[in-house]
């Protein structure tokens, strides 16, 4: 068989995932018969990105299948930097003369497929759609349901036709939302042939490429909403933040923003000096298995000048996760008026900031000598095998003149002193184990690795008067509509707005993220002054939802049902307004919400024809939570 016969028989080779075998065609978007093709934008945003090419006729052929060769070329192109995971095999019939026979040995290695009994690959069989969807949530690395015949049966109205090899893998698949089920979102066809537009879709949902449309997403729920960028924005206060590593495995130094002048690693120093208001967050984990002896983590304060320096801690707290905040399983919304509800550290630490707290093993205030440095925080992160113990730790501080911050890790059987910190300061390098490098993100691209912060971001607080355009009131939504905010917005993930949230880096490790995405310890401010401008009374909502990663538009929000069980946010939340009777109530309340999931109304309001009402929203973004989050005003209908 010819070199050109070959392209013709495999298009999906090169088709998807821009393989070598393939001759693209001259407009790799303009294919001419996907127009009333179901996936037709997925395709089409696909070919853009070298993703997908066609025939060389132009054409897509979406309902053709794909065989067991092709899908492996096109795994090994879709996740180029999945690790190998076992040595390669021989295949009966898959001869080194096969066209595909290097692809099949990669995929096989890096564990994507594995053979039939006999010895043999099948190159040339139709892939089935269990087949399909088993490979990706493989490569994915999903965690597998605790129960994943159950979980089939809550997705799909044919689940016992799934082959037995694939249950774990499609009900992993399914609660990622990845699996793309038409024209019935109920019925998975286990068994059919996989054809090339479903695999396209496929490949969108576990790349992130947001153009399937969402009513084929198995367990997606569409609900119509508008949804408004966040007015206001973040303030320019510096923020020293220490998220990176956050497993701790090794000392050193976790982040330094001293001069690198006589330090033995300059490299390990930011050289960023704190004057006036400036906050500190902290969030740093460690296990018996890397530990020899407790890990410590010490903070210092170093004044550089000529003069004392006096650093008042105006807001200060610390927690473990072992003893003193651990994640216990919370109602989705419980009232919490004395602030001793929480679940994890960081939304212990968050809770008390957010009251004004400042713990009393924190000073009131620092007084520091010209050249010197003093110890600002000085606790053990302790571990007992086999588990492992974390840290959150948040302050608002203010100096009268500059002063640099280090923060550092160390194992030792006893709290260090002064002096040794100061040592491992001058001497260590940067904390092992380093995160993962972040994708550069400019431009944009999938798969992105955002990693973890390590440097000083700027923004401490983001304040907000949300109201009409050219209007100092908010007009509710007409009945049965709602209007969403996104909180916590970042690069990719902005719910259709294109706005990013994430505080900017002022200095950063090379190996650490770009931004401060999440915004960890970011205060949230939101005022909504709303106004029932109709003349009939309405009964309003105001909402914290967290909705799924979702670009594909601002006219909806995508949630799931049924429910998963990851927690993508726990914390409290403080909310004040007039309530019907007129009076004026401040309300903490603990929420805990799972990805995908509408979250119940922290307030309802009964307004009547013409009425203002003032309702205020402050959080802080705690850490252990993943955005986007939305605040939602919604009127019953």
């Amino acid at each position: 068989m010819s070199k050109s016969l070959k392209v013709l028989t495999h298009p999906f080779v090169g088709s998807l995932f821009f393989a070598s075998l393939l001759i693209a065609t001259p407009n790799q978007a303009a294919f001419s018969d996907i127009n009333s093709h179901w996936a037709k934008e997925c395709i089409s945003q696909m070919a853009p990105r070298k993703l997908v090419s066609g025939y060389p006729d132009g054409t897509f052929r979406p309902n053709a299948t794909i065989t067991r060769a092709e899908f492996a070329v096109l795994m090994l192109n879709a996740f180029p930097d999945a690790p190998i995971k076992r040595n390669g095999t021989s295949f009966k019939d898959v001869p080194t003369s096969y066209w595909a026979h290097k692809a099949i040995q990669d995929a096989y290695r890096r564990g994507f497929f594995s053979g039939y009994p006999g010895g043999v690959f099948q190159p040339n069989q139709a892939i089935p759609r269990s087949q399909a969807v088993g490979v990706v949530a493989g490569a994915k690395n999903y965690s597998i349901p605790e129960n994943p015949t159950q979980t089939l049966g809550q997705y799909f109205n044919d689940a016992t036709q799934i082959p037995e090899y694939a249950k774990n893998a499609i009900a992993s698949a399914a609660v990622n939302s990845i699996v793309v089920n038409y024209p019935n979102v109920k019925q998975l066809k286990p068994n059919q042939t996989a054809t090339r537009g479903e695999v396209a879709a496929l490949m969108c949902r576990a790349l992130n490429i947001y153009a399937v449309p969402p009513q084929y997403i198995a367990g997606v729920e569409v609900q119509p909403m508008e949804v408004r960028t966040l007015p206001g924005k973040l303030d320019t206060v510096p923020t020293f933040n220490s998220n990176s590593p956050e497993l701790v495995t090794t000392e050193g130094i976790l982040l330094s923003t001293f001069p690198p002048t006589g330090k033995q690693v300059p490299q390990a120093h930011l050289n960023f000096p704190f004057q006036g208001r400036f906050d500190i967050f902290s969030h740093h984990i460690a296990r018996s298995e890397t530990q020899n002896s407790t890990l410590y983590q010490g903070m210092i304060v170093h004044n550089p000048g000529d003069q004392p320096a006096t650093v008042e801690v105006l807001q200060a707290a610390s927690y473990l996760s072992t003893p003193e905040a651990p994640f216990i399983a919370l109602p989705d919304i419980v009232e919490n008026p004395n602030g001793t509800v929480y679940s994890g550290p960081g939304s212990r630490t968050m809770n008390d900031v957010l009251r004004g707290v400042r713990q009393s093993n924190f000073p009131e205030k620092l007084v520091i000598p010209p050249g010197q440095s003093v110890m600002l925080m000085n606790r053990a992160i302790p571990v007992q095998a086999p588990s492992s113990n974390g840290r959150s730790t948040m302050m608002r501080l203010s100096s009268d003149r500059a002063v640099y911050v280090a923060n550092l890790a160390k194992n030792s059987s006893r709290p260090p002193t002064l002096a040794e910190w100061q040592k491992l300061l001058d001497t260590g390098s940067l904390a092992g184990k380093r995160d993962p490098v972040p994708t550069p993100l400019d431009p944009p691209r999938e798969p992105t690795i955002f990693s973890r912060v390590a440097g000083v971001s700027q923004g401490a607080q983001w304040q907000a008067q949300i109201t009409d355009n050219n209007s100092s009131d908010l007009s509710i939504p007409p009945p049965g509509k709602a209007i969403s905010y996104p909180l916590g917005t970042l690069h990719l993930i902005t719910l259709g707005t294109g706005q990013i949230q994430s505080a900017p880096i002022l200095a950063r490790y090379s190996d650490t993220a770009y931004f401060a995405h999440s915004n960890y310890g970011v205060e949230y401010n939101l005022s909504l002054p709303l106004n029932n401008s109709t003349n009939q009374p309405q009964t309003v909502t105001i909402s914290v939802q967290t909705p799924l990663k979702d670009e594909g538009g601002t006219d909806r929000l995508l949630f799931l049902n049924p429910r998963v069980n990851q927690v993508f946010f726990r914390g409290t939340v403080r909310v004040s307004y007039t309530d019907d009777n007129k009076v004026e109530k401040t309300r903490y309340v603990h929420l805990v919400q799972r990805r995908g999931q509408p979250g119940e109304p922290l307030v309802t309001l009964k307004m009547p024809p013409g009425e203002k009402r003032q309702v205020r929203v402050d959080f802080l973004y705690p850490p252990d939570s993943t955005p986007p989050q939305v605040l939602t005003v919604k009127t019953a209908g």
